[in-house]
């Protein structure tokens, strides 16, 4: 762990500001996309890509199913696809994280461990993580490197030093009951089109009042917080990672005009997606 942390001292950034590799498979929508930053709140969701976290400063809270983890400096989260998670910031100290989010393609021998198997607890802790394992997140994230084959080579570095540290179970055992999980599903698929409470409760099966429901008492807002939070994080992920135009990344989060975007954007972080990216570059 101490490479990682003389590292993060000499680091190209302070608080605020990013480091962030988008890398696309050529001929495919695959992509791995890296970023190192302050840790923020994240509503569960999931995905099927593979997801991993390093804690470069401070701690941060990686909830998986119902359970929530304790994350300290130089622990190690793996989220297996399609698995629900979400994040939590519960300290007011400086907090920096690197999440790696890495597509089907990279998962080469573990293949079938990550499609059908779950970490029983996926939090590796730092005392035991070998020091090859930092100075791959390092070179993936601070490098700058632009060659997606050789950051595949590191995550299987990371994959192959990690996972025989966890005790594994069946993915059915690890997460939510039915209905959470194809809520959760359904927004992490449509959160970029124009949908309604309506329209969701038809299509997964369930009445308008029992969906609302179960927003208010699970996730602690309605429909509508919800899918905007789903909508935010992805645009912010572009934000960082991209130099995508803020039109672009409007309507491909699913917010319908720019307007609304900044509008949005704005109640939830005290800035506008301009002056955020703003930020980033300083």
């Amino acid at each position: 762990m101490k490479s990682l942390e003389e590292k993060n001292e000499l680091s190209y950034y302070n608080m605020g500001e990013m480091i962030g590799v988008h890398l696309t498979y050529e001929n495919t929508n695959e992509e791995i996309i890296a970023v190192k930053r302050e840790p923020r709140h994240q509503p569960p969701h999931l995905h099927n890509a593979m997801e991993i976290v390093c804690v470069t400063k401070g701690t941060l809270e990686l909830g998986v199913g119902q359970e929530l983890y304790h994350m300290e400096t130089g622990d190690i989260g793996v989220v297996f696809p399609d698995v629900i998670h979400h994040y939590q910031v519960f300290s007011s100290e400086v907090n920096e994280a690197v999440f790696i989010n890495a597509p089907q393609m990279i998962f080469g021998r573990f293949e079938n461990v990550l499609r059908n198997k779950a970490p029983q607890y996926p939090v590796v802790k730092s005392d035991v993580i070998p020091d090859e394992v930092y100075r791959a997140v390092e070179s993936i994230i601070d490098t700058g490197q632009n060659d997606i084959w050789v950051v595949q080579a590191y995550l299987q570095i990371i994959l192959a030093r990690c996972i025989p540290m966890m005790k594994l179970v069946e993915k059915s055992k690890i997460g939510s009951d039915d209905i959470i999980y194809r809520t959760v599903s359904y927004i992490s698929a449509n959160f970029n089109k124009s949908i309604s409470l309506d329209g969701m409760a038809h299509d997964i099966g369930v009445s308008k009042f029992s969906l609302s429901r179960l927003f208010s008492k699970t996730f602690h807002s309605s429909f509508n917080q919800y899918v905007n939070e789903a909508r935010l994080g992805y645009a912010c992920q572009r934000i960082e990672t991209t130099d995508d135009t803020l039109t672009e990344i409007s309507m491909d989060s699913g917010f319908g005009s720019l307007r609304t975007f900044n509008r949005v954007f704005k109640e939830k972080y005290r800035l506008t997606p301009s002056e955020y990216r703003n930020k980033l570059q300083k």
